[in-house]
């Protein structure tokens, strides 16, 4: 019998790919975005297409009782994980209330599992590499609120025996990705800077370091965790192995390009220095493929930037404290308003 998945920003990047392996797996997709940060064009032929907030609770009630979901993918979430401390009432709502309604509604529905991308902000500045064993300790209201979804989750599950299983996916690129928001995805950021003839602008000295992660290496295994079992209420970090420093990701940039454009260092952010992950849990559940290399999945992601063409990049209305924001941000944003 097909089974039927409901998969929350489904328009955005990863659900919109995670939406197509899911198809290619034979269910039944139900996409439902608001399309505050997808597009319409990013949701697969062949899935139903919902345009609507994962924070209507008369929404979310209504599709449950329309389609008797089998599995619920929640990836809808404004993932800006510097910009949460000065959005944070539409953060904690759009980011924790929204994933409750969902949780509620699938405890209600009987939901066969639940999966959750949540990210390694839960960590914060924790012992590196970054180990599923570490109690986590979040810097910024992104991943608190995140964390909080995971804590609730797993009580979900002891008290309700709703089945879940819980990704920490970072710093993922590829194809699909919204390159036109200015606090977040910094490769997509790098790219649209390179196509419109911009220096990349790099906070800090850029020695920061991250483990970037291709789409390929992270939505395939986040759409075949239900058909899993040993993946069942788990949490798992999952991307890239090898980290690198922003600079060195401008340098990579700037290479596939081949531009003469220049790196713009701004003032520091405050943000966790350095982040990545150790896979091993992982890697023993889902026997992955080996990572695509940075070049390679730059070359992709660019090939697709190429097609697409820039963006103009746009703000976040409705900041809430305008208090330690980034010189940068606070100025893009009374600019473009």
């Amino acid at each position: 019998m097909q089974k039927t998945a409901l998969v929350t920003g489904g328009a955005g990047f990863i659900g919109a790919h995670v939406a197509q392996e899911l198809l290619d797996m034979g269910m039944k997709v139900v996409v439902l975005d608001d399309l505050s940060g997808g597009k319409r064009s990013n949701v697969p032929d062949g899935a139903l297409f919902v345009e609507d907030s994962i924070t209507n609770e008369a929404c979310i009630n209504s599709l449950f009782e329309a389609h008797a979901f089998d599995y619920v993918y929640h990836l809808a979430a404004y993932a800006a994980e510097g910009l949460s401390h000065f959005i944070r009432r539409f953060n904690y709502h759009n980011n924790l209330i929204g994933s409750i309604l969902l949780i509620n509604a699938s405890v209600n529905h009987n939901v066969k599992c639940f999966v959750f991308t949540s990210s390694i902000a839960v960590y914060g500045a924790g012992e590196l590499p970054l180990s599923e064993n570490q109690i986590p300790q979040p810097e910024d209201p992104y991943g608190i609120a995140k964390y909080a979804v995971e804590m609730d989750l797993k009580n979900a599950h002891e008290m309700f025996g709703l089945n879940s299983v819980i990704f920490r996916p970072h710093n993922v690129y590829g194809s699909k990705q919204n390159i036109a928001d200015k606090y977040r995805n910094v490769v997509g950021i790098f790219m649209n800077q390179v196509l419109k003839g911009e220096n990349l602008t790099v906070f800090g000295d850029g020695e920061q370091t991250r483990a970037f992660s291709h789409i390929s290496d992270v939505a395939p295994y986040i759409a075949k965790a239900v058909v899993i079992p040993d993946a069942y209420n788990k949490t798992f970090n999952i991307g890239g192995d090898q980290p690198y420093t922003v600079n060195e990701l401008a340098e990579a940039v700037l290479a596939e390009f081949a531009t003469s454009a220049q790196l713009t260092h701004l003032e520091a952010r405050n943000e966790v220095v350095h982040a990545y992950a150790d896979h091993s849990l992982f890697k023993s559940v889902f026997n992955p493929k080996i990572p695509l290399g940075l070049a390679e999945g730059l070359s992709e992601m660019a090939a697709w930037v190429r097609q697409t063409g820039s963006q103009e990049p746009t703000v976040f209305e409705g900041i809430e404290i305008a208090k330690n924001m980034p010189a940068s941000w606070l100025k893009l944003t009374k600019d473009d308003k």
